[in-house]
């Protein structure tokens, strides 16, 4: 009997300690997406075909895009219920120095995979994002609308190497520092409220077409 008297007591007190605690702990303020901004294209019927991105393809844009922005959209394809977008992204030095604020960004509509493909850099995603404001002028073709800020409470940093994935989702914010070299990246972007502009291809991937498949020999 008095040990489950104990049990209850701790059980109260703990409880207590926690509500007082969550009582000083500042409020967030919520996050409010921008007021949505569709795409201008129509999208069609469910696609038939299939859409390639080669190597070639990533290879020529990285050499020969311009430096920035250094975010390229390849390609928005129309999948019927939504949209899907892919890019290829490089970042150079950050230059920053450890400890500083690390500026983030955060998309409204489009959650992203990071897939790294070669570099390194460190990461940081998720937590409070401080002086947060929306970005203004059209939407772009990468992410439709977003807004940026300064990583706060609860942001998580880590080093992410070639090979790794990272899922984040919409609203949450993310930012690169210490970036010594160079990370180069793709970013696969799902977009169900079709707020990439459908049928969208990067400009230099319209003068680099695929190349055709040998003839057939006949038998």
């Amino acid at each position: 009997m008095k040990r489950m008297i104990v049990c209850v007591v701790s059980t109260l007190v703990l409880a207590s300690a926690w509500q007082a605690a969550r009582a000083q702990a500042p409020a967030q303020a919520p996050r409010v997406p921008a007021a949505f901004q569709p795409a201008p294209e129509k999208n069609g019927p469910l696609p038939t075909v299939a859409f390639d991105i080669t190597k070639a393809d990533i290879d020529f844009v990285l050499k020969n895009a311009p430096a920035n922005p250094p975010d390229r959209q390849l390609r928005v394809v129309d999948m019927g219920k939504y949209n899907l977008g892919v890019g290829i992204i490089h970042r150079g030095p950050t230059n920053d120095k450890p400890g500083a604020p690390i500026s983030v960004i955060y998309h409204d509509y489009t959650p992203e995979v990071y897939i790294i493909t070669s570099g390194s850099g460190v990461l940081t995603t998720g937590g409070v994002i401080e002086n947060m404001r929306a970005s203004t002028g059209v939407p772009n073709v990468m992410n439709g609308p977003s807004g940026g800020g300064t990583a706060g409470a609860g942001a998580y940093s880590r080093v992410v190497v070639e090979g790794d994935i990272i899922i984040i989702p919409t609203m949450v914010a993310h930012g690169w520092s210490q970036i010594k070299d160079h990370v180069t990246y793709l970013s696969v972007r799902p977009d169900p409220e079709r707020a990439l502009p459908s049928g969208y291809v990067y400009p230099l991937l319209l003068r680099n077409l695929p190349t055709a498949p040998p003839p057939v020999p006949k038998k």
